[in-house]
């Protein structure tokens, strides 16, 4: 699947979620209900993966964890806030860099309309 086919897709499975279960809820349900609904679609993901930091030539574990890596290409990073700030795309921004990967999705569950919480991020550039 084409990379903006996948965050397509993506994003079609969160509106769903969100449309079941409106704003309101824990990070945690919205995550539980997406990876229900990518399963459904047969879309392939891996959840809370851990992220190591490089530095000086050594891994270190220092605790980070993607909410969901999809299909090898996209990182997920789910939110349930009252509105997205900097320093959640600066989270994303530094997930894709660390670990190579070209896109992510910010995606904020607490809205009344689940298309203003999204923001798609690639690497060098906010989209």
């Amino acid at each position: 699947m084409e990379v903006n086919q996948l965050t397509g897709a993506i994003i079609g499975a969160a509106i769903e979620v969100h449309r079941a279960l409106g704003p309101g809820l824990l990070e945690s349900a919205y995550e539980e209900c997406l990876c229900r609904e990518l399963d459904l679609r047969r879309i392939p993901f891996e959840r809370q993966r851990s992220l190591p930091v490089e530095y000086k030539g050594l891994s270190l574990d220092c605790g980070y964890r993607l909410d969901l890596l999809v299909a090898d290409t996209v990182v997920v990073e789910i939110k349930a806030v009252e509105r997205l700030l900097p320093i959640h795309e600066a989270q994303l921004l530094t997930y894709l860099k660390l670990g190579g990967w070209p896109i992510g999705l910010l995606i904020n569950f607490n809205v009344p309309i689940l298309k203003k919480g999204v923001r798609r991020l690639v690497l060098g550039l906010k989209e």
